[in-house]
């Protein structure tokens, strides 16, 4: 079976392309940055998510399309509000367009359990629509999906902006983690590799046309996730919080408030434990720190 991973060079997409290929599928990953992780069984494209031709070519005898690509960060869609519709809404829709002239049997669309909240700003509206888009075609086309909205991930190759990551990384650098609010936001944080194995597992036939949330089985509060990193690095450092202002774009307690689709939510039956998870990033973040100091000594 032939599958095109759309935004494979990035953090899920590089770990969904990985899992794929562990699991026996042909890989191709369409990404505008060639992937550090490419495995020498994977295909490489370079391409841009809004180039119709390329994307047409890309889907010729593909079975399935997993669209990761557009822009993830909430900070980023909040100051780009036109580029995030651009790449999250008419890029998605020319992905549909690509993937019913190729017949493809389905796509599965990366979203985020922000589609649910208040919150999130542009980055949720953009995903609410495209979203709509989505079953749109298949109600009018017979485009076969599935979206997975995805909670708070974590672990190795994520961006700088990843939260966690980001409060690993200032504490090992800097001593200090200054978390963006006031230490009772709670999240349900899933591991990398656990949303990837779950992201392969939706290709089962069952899985056709639904959504499904997916988070992880351990609840952390900014403090108690503060206080495991500081025990995990084994040194002491300062945490520091800001209060939330009324314009905060990142939800509290729960993302739940604005109910698209009913999703069905999916968690690991054996997942990666937070601490394991943690001490991975401390590691990646370290041997970073240590290639760096190298080169800078040369």
């Amino acid at each position: 079976m032939n599958v095109l991973v759309i935004g494979g060079s990035g953090f899920l997409g590089s770990h969904i392309a990985d899992e794929l290929t562990s699991n026996g599928y042909n890989v191709t990953i369409y990404d505008m940055t060639p992937s550090q992780w490419l495995q020498p069984s994977q295909k490489m494209v370079i391409g841009n998510l809004l180039d119709q031709d390329m994307l047409d070519h890309c889907m010729k005898n593909v079975q399935y399309v997993y669209h990761l690509a557009g822009i993830a960060d909430i900070g980023e869609a909040t100051g780009k509000p036109v580029e995030t519709v651009k790449t999250n809404v008419l890029g998605t829709t020319i992905v549909l367009e690509a993937a019913l002239k190729a017949k493809i049997e389905r796509l599965i669309f990366a979203s985020t359990v922000y589609v649910y909240s208040h919150r999130g700003a542009f980055y949720r509206a953009s995903k609410q629509a495209a979203e709509n888009y989505i079953e749109i075609f298949q109600e009018k086309f017979g485009l076969n999906y599935t979206i997975l909205r995805y909670g708070s991930l974590y672990g190795p190759r994520a961006q700088k902006w990843n939260g966690l990551r980001k409060y690993v990384e200032q504490a090992v650098k800097n001593n200090k983690i200054i978390f963006n609010g006031t230490g009772e936001e709670r999240r349900e944080f899933i591991h990398v590799s656990d949303a990837a194995q779950l992201s392969i597992s939706i290709l089962d036939k069952k899985y056709i046309n639904k959504c499904y949330t997916l988070t992880g089985t351990q609840v952390l509060t900014g403090l108690e996730l503060s206080k495991m990193i500081r025990e995990i690095i084994g040194k002491p450092f300062s945490i520091e919080f800001s209060k939330i202002s009324g314009s905060h774009d990142h939800y509290v307690m729960t993302p739940y408030r604005f109910t698209p689709k009913r999703a069905m939510k999916m968690v690991p039956d054996t997942f990666i434990d937070l601490g394991h998870g943690i001490l991975e990033v401390v590691e990646e973040i370290s041997e970073e720190l240590y290639e760096n100091s190298s080169t800078d000594t040369r």
